[in-house]
């Protein structure tokens, strides 16, 4: 690491800790030859996320667009919105663990997978519209999966 005072890159690590939540390490450092103390910040650097559209098209993965997806299937309904950055965060992280490229089923199944624990309105909001519900029906079958989740969930092991 160079100091920023002088441009020596004879550095030493004097105190390292976890910082921003446990996403980083925070560094002081001192240069051996001007003795000048600076912080740095480690962090890992993500590789892009694209996102692969069901027509073939790709686009990089958008965790505004996630948001306001999010919030339109919450519109109406208690939950904050630190909530929804929340689980747009969980659902980034969850569908980057799969690669750098994702089917955008594969987002969809994790967001409901992680948004009827939230709110099951939401839920069955969300679900209408990612698997394009067209009649009643569609929306009572999803209501008989929620149930038999839960019957699963709850049951003792």
């Amino acid at each position: 690491m160079r100091c920023p005072a002088c441009r020596d890159d004879d550095t030493k690590v004097v105190d390292s800790r976890v910082a921003e939540e446990n996403t980083a390490i925070r560094r002081r450092r001192q240069c051996l030859a001007c003795a000048h103390r600076f912080t740095t910040f480690e962090r890992v650097d993500h590789a892009q996320l694209t996102v692969v559209k069901s027509d073939g098209r790709t686009e990089p993965f958008a965790r505004q667009k996630l948001i306001a997806g999010l919030a339109a299937s919450t519109k109406g309904r208690s939950v904050a919105p630190e909530l929804l950055e929340q689980l747009a965060l969980t659902v980034e992280d969850s569908v980057r663990l799969q690669g750098s490229e994702i089917s955008s089923a594969n987002v969809g199944l994790a967001v409901l997978k992680h948004l009827r624990s939230v709110d099951e309105v939401a839920y069955l909001r969300f679900a209408s519209v990612y698997k394009d519900f067209d009649a009643a029906a569609d929306f009572h079958r999803e209501l008989e999966l929620m149930e038999k989740a839960e019957h699963v969930e709850s049951a003792p092991v």
